[in-house]
């Protein structure tokens, strides 16, 4: 997490659902988002937060994309994702806030050992758009490893489950 940190993401750690749920709420409140749109693709999230009155749709105009994801990266501090939560969307088509829920038993410690779970997870049928998303602000200083990012404002809400 202190990678995701340095990258410019906010990470907030929730011990169960009802946590999650506060978090989130508290993360709308902060932005102003509680009537906004949400982008969320992944059918299930939208049951955790029905308590809302947040509209959950399919628009690239929303607000803020809510999303899962395949893994976190702890050598880098990046998430990867794949077609699974971003259909076949770019980085840079969706909304420029992010909220990623994910849990702690998806904690790996590189994007190669990603790779090979995510091609056991999907029956080697791998999913398209495999992508780490890894710059969470806008940098002042680019650097070649920055190149070709979309910087996202970035909030992680990581679930307790092991």
């Amino acid at each position: 997490m202190i990678n995701f940190k340095k990258n410019g993401g906010k990470f907030l750690y929730c011990e169960d659902e009802n946590e999650l749920r506060l978090n989130f709420f508290e993360i709308l409140k902060e932005n102003q988002w509680e009537k906004c749109e949400a982008y969320c693709s992944n059918l299930e999230i939208p049951k955790i937060f029905k308590h809302t009155k947040l509209k959950f749709n399919k628009n690239l105009s929303a607000c803020v994309f809510l999303s899962d994801c395949e893994f976190l990266i702890s050598n880098t501090g990046a998430i990867l994702v794949s077609s699974c939560q971003m259909g076949d969307k770019r980085l840079a088509d969706l909304p420029l806030n992010f909220i990623i829920i994910a849990k702690t038993s998806q904690m790996i410690k590189t994007i190669g050992e990603g790779l090979q779970k995510i091609n056991k997870k999907h029956n080697r049928i791998l999913p398209t758009n495999i992508t780490t998303i890894k710059t969470f602000e806008e940098k002042k200083d680019s650097d070649f490893m920055t190149y070709g990012s979309t910087p996202k404002n970035l909030y992680l809400l990581l679930l307790e489950d092991l």
